[in-house]
């Protein structure tokens, strides 16, 4: 019986910091609205993501 194949990472370590640079700069144009909160805290996830 053959091994599965070993899965790939879809998104790289330069991509989880180029989407946490976007998310950062949307955050902050709408840092007044009721969804910003949402955006930060992804914006902490993909900095955990990261290792930080």
């Amino acid at each position: 019986m053959a091994e599965p194949a070993r899965a790939r990472a879809v998104l790289s370590t330069e991509d989880f910091k180029l989407i946490r640079e976007a998310v950062l700069h949307y955050l902050k144009a709408i840092e007044d609205q009721p969804e910003s909160i949402k955006f930060s805290n992804l914006y902490h996830r993909l900095g955990s993501a990261l290792g930080r």
